[in-house]
């Protein structure tokens, strides 16, 4: 494409794993975006438990299979929901089906990320 599109094809796209989660890798500052970062969550069935963390910016989660959850007392999402989780509110993500459960996450780059211990984080997905 012309100087000002960057494309990034599926069978292209870099895949990342955590903790039993997989990121492919859409939109980033290496792939042709300065202000958005998108990529797609896949959590297997059961994936959740995991010690909450937080951002720095909002983030936005849009589900496209599957039912999750953002906290134990959370709403239960599926396809077509949309969720923005506002700088700062934890985030413990379960997946509530059976099956994979895919998402679409956005999020402004450049953005900082925080374990449950205070470890400050810059994802590779996100880079």
């Amino acid at each position: 494409m012309g100087d000002r599109m960057y494309v990034t094809l599926a069978a292209d796209a870099p895949r990342f794993a955590l903790n039993g989660a997989e990121f492919t890798g859409y939109a980033a500052p290496s792939r042709g975006s300065a202000g958005l970062c998108t990529w797609r969550l896949t959590l297997p069935p059961g994936h959740g438990g995991d010690a909450p963390h937080t951002l720095d910016r909002d983030e936005v989660f849009m589900v496209l299979s599957g039912t999750v959850q953002f906290a134990a007392d959370g709403d239960k999402l599926g396809p077509g929901d949309a969720v923005v989780v506002t700088a700062g509110e934890p985030i413990a993500l379960t997946n509530l089906g059976e099956d994979n459960a895919e998402l679409i996450v956005a999020i402004t780059a450049g953005f900082t990320g925080y374990l449950a211990d205070g470890t400050a984080v810059q994802p590779p997905w996100a880079q």
